[in-house]
């Protein structure tokens, strides 16, 4: 009998304990709701019953022509506003059940959302609404974002908080359009501009990484620096020699077949190689980042550097060549400024694109994914605010422009789930 009691055998003593139950979280279920009443208080009741909006998923120069169609504004948005009614519910069920909100269903709330919008804001305008040209366009807007989005991922995820992408992204554009007036072709220009980001990125490796200087300050600093030295070399040096900032520009490379598929042809596969540079870095990085000991050593040096140089990895000459290479990204996406766009140099004409892809970051989550897609929010925004400029609606542009910083406001809040950066960011290790 002791001998039963103190063995191990199979009892109610020796069963694991059952592990604690998940909380249940309410945040993305209150935003779909909140979201859905202002469609429904908003759209739903502004339209009249004869309203009609007008849509059009072809250009006259497309291979594929199709035709113009226009629907009911107040049946489409009524139809959008009960979808969105089920999704939330959906959301719901699932915050119950202690389940996380799918991406697909944010991803299909989000775009019923907008395209309510849509359809209310241009009921009744005799503009037809071409919706390749609206996300072409919004694709342009996002390059610069995407490569800056993608700079502060590869080094944060390091360890080394990049606040100078805006310093980058101005430096890339300078030297792209020198080099491009120079040499004569837009192509030199784009290889130049990653050597001038990586020339700021060294700047910041050298004083974060080795003299530990606080990365925001180091950031700070080289914004400035930046901002300054290129302003004056284009007063001093670029007005007095036009002929070094010409205005140059990379042509389009359409792929044959691909380019002609309907509305995704010509927003996708009828781009510069800059942009199909930035897709080939969208998927290599995303690989690279999760399935590769590259990625590995990265994501170690970030979250635990003691843990990484137990095994070996030497952290700060990781974190100096990430913080390299993050640079050279940002400054192929300076490029977009000048020879993507055709345009010469221009003082400060990177406009803070830099901090806005640092919150694009933020509101991704430190994932390549979610960084772009945020990146193409507010691409999207800016374009949607820029059409509806030249339009009578009932909302001001400026109002549209705050859309994607106020999802970044909510996404750091916590509302749309937990936002954490890499543990060991913008701390000093000594190796």
């Amino acid at each position: 009998m002791t001998s039963a009691l103190l063995s191990p055998a199979k009892g109610p003593a020796t069963e694991p304990l059952a592990s604690p139950l998940a909380p249940i979280s309410y945040k993305a279920p209150v935003a779909f709701g909140l979201l859905t009443l202002i469609a429904v208080g908003g759209f739903g009741f502004g339209l009249g019953s004869t309203a009609r909006t007008k849509f059009s998923l072809a250009s006259k120069t497309d291979f594929f022509q199709l035709p113009n169609f226009a629907v009911p504004s107040q049946f489409a948005v009524i139809v959008l506003c009960v979808l969105m009614m089920a999704l939330t519910a959906l959301s719901f069920y699932s915050a119950l059940n202690r389940h996380k909100t799918k991406a697909w269903l944010a991803s299909l709330f989000g775009l019923s959302w907008v395209l309510a919008f849509m359809v209310w804001v241009i009921a009744d305008k005799p503009a037809t609404w071409t919706i390749p040209a609206l996300l072409a366009a919004s694709l342009s807007l996002s390059i610069p974002l995407v490569f800056g989005s993608l700079t502060g991922l590869v080094c944060e995820r390091v360890g080394v908080i990049n606040v100078a992408i805006e310093g980058q992204l101005l430096f890339g554009a300078f030297l792209a359009a020198i080099v491009a007036s120079v040499g004569g072709s837009a192509y030199w220009g784009l290889v130049a501009a990653p050597l001038a980001g990586a020339l700021v990125g060294a700047l910041l490796a050298l004083f974060a990484v080795k003299y530990w200087v606080d990365h925001i300050i180091v950031g700070i600093v080289l914004n400035v620096l930046m901002t300054g030295l290129t302003s004056y070399l284009y007063s001093t040096v670029l007005s007095n020699n036009p002929e070094l900032n010409k205005a140059m520009q990379l042509p389009k490379l359409p792929i044959p077949l691909l380019g002609d598929i309907p509305v995704i042809g010509p927003v996708l596969f009828r781009q510069s190689l800059l942009v199909y540079l930035m897709y080939g870095l969208i998927v290599v990085l995303n690989v690279m980042l999760f399935r590769s000991r590259w990625g590995l050593r990265m994501r170690a040096c970030g979250e635990h550097p003691e843990a990484a140089d137990t095994v070996g990895i030497k952290v700060n000459r990781t974190r100096i060549r990430n913080t390299i290479l993050g640079g050279s990204i940002a400054g192929l996406g300076g490029a977009f400024f000048t020879v993507e766009m055709g345009l010469a140099f221009g003082k400060e004409m990177s406009a803070g694109k830099g901090f806005i892809a640092l919150a694009a970051m933020i509101l991704g989550r430190w994932n390549p994914k979610g960084a772009v897609a945020a990146a193409l929010l507010f691409g999207f925004a800016n374009e949607l605010a820029q059409m509806m400029g030249t339009m009578n609606t009932p909302i001001p542009s400026n109002i549209l422009l705050m859309i994607p910083y106020v999802l970044t406001i909510l996404a750091v809040a916590g509302l749309v789930g937990q936002v954490r950066a890499p543990a060991a960011e913008g701390g000093f290790y000594r190796d």
